[in-house]
């Protein structure tokens, strides 16, 4: 894909040109989707000019795919001998990519072993107390469900991306380093296998899911049955959390993800990949929910982030994503 034929992720499209960009015809469901998902999207938050100058191109390899020499053009060959601005060649993400230690995938695997564990048994406890006159109230868990985790993962990328360095103690190499290592090589998330994409997220649903089986196991069935709205929620909410950042893996890959993957981005049911390209716009400072995305433009809307941000300077006199800014100089 060239510059010209970049889509317009960051503002309002037309039915038209968005139903010709689908690989089969859409329904009349298909449609009211799509303009429930563009809905959000009335106003140019960044324009293309700014994706373009401020961004990596990710569905351009960007020397992401390393090819024979013979095969480079020339002008190719001399984009490689100069600092990359982004991808693996960029030499703080190389940095950053080696801080990842045993001690870090050993704590992953534990947690997406035992998160899964907890999964199996909710979902057997709550299928077990499940009433059919229950249903309403299991879509409107779901609902804020999605919104609750939506909202979360905003929260959590933004301290994370916003402050911090990745030289605290603990917290720095293991938590912050992966989002300081994807501003600068972005794509890196689509060569982490399972693991290291959502060790983290399962280890924050962790306690959901343990707070929800011992209830199961501690309550009488008539608390259950009274409390299951709250259960439903819980257990949804914690589904969503988990899984959050193997949506955000989705949205980076645009080689061979899953038919019903692209129905869910292409319907904004979960995050669409031209809709998260608007916060991997440098400075990196809006749209951070990466659930579903929902909740981006109503609080870019209300200025949510940058009021908490100016707050928080105000208060303490850090300027945000300072550390992040350091990482992306790191050029040479």
């Amino acid at each position: 894909m060239d510059l010209i034929s970049l889509p317009p992720c960051s503002r309002r499209t037309d039915l038209t040109a968005m139903a010709n960009e689908q690989p089969m015809a859409l329904s009349p469901a298909s449609t009211s989707a799509i303009k429930i998902s563009t809905t959000f999207l009335k106003t140019p938050v960044k324009t293309d000019q700014e994706i373009l100058q401020n961004s990596m191109l990710e569905d351009d390899p960007n020397s992401n795919t390393i090819l024979p020499s013979n095969e480079l053009s020339e002008e190719h060959r001399r984009s490689l001998e100069k600092p990359a601005r982004w991808g693996p060649r960029h030499k703080g993400a190389q940095e950053l990519a080696k801080l990842y230690s045993n001690g870090k995938r050993t704590q992953e695997l534990i947690c997406v072993y035992i998160c899964i564990s907890l999964m199996i048994l909710n979902l057997g406890l709550i299928l077990r107390h499940f009433r059919l006159e229950r249903i309403s109230n299991v879509v409107v868990a779901a609902i804020f469900g999605i919104l609750t985790a939506d909202f979360g993962s905003g929260l959590v990328h933004w301290g994370a991306d916003t402050w911090g360095s990745v030289d605290l103690p603990i917290v720095g190499k293991n938590f912050l380093r992966p989002f300081r290592e994807h501003h600068i090589d972005p794509t890196s998330i689509t060569r982490h296998d399972f693991i290291e994409t959502n060790g983290d997220n399962f280890m924050v649903a962790l306690p959901i899911l343990g707070k929800l089986a011992w209830n199961f196991f501690t309550k009488t069935n008539a608390e259950i049955q009274q409390d299951y709205a709250i259960s439903a929620y819980l257990f949804l909410c914690s589904i969503f959390i988990a899984m959050t950042n193997q949506i955000h893996k989705w949205s980076h890959t645009y080689w061979g993800l899953p038919k019903w993957v692209l129905f869910l981005q292409n319907h904004h049911i979960i995050l669409p990949r031209r809709h998260h390209r608007i916060h991997h716009v440098a400075p990196h400072e809006t749209y951070f929910c990466i659930t579903t995305g929902w909740l981006n433009w109503p609080l870019e809307k209300i200025k949510f982030w940058s009021t908490l941000e100016a707050i928080i300077e105000l208060s303490t006199g850090h300027k945000p994503r300072a550390d992040d800014f350091k990482w992306a100089q790191k050029r040479t």
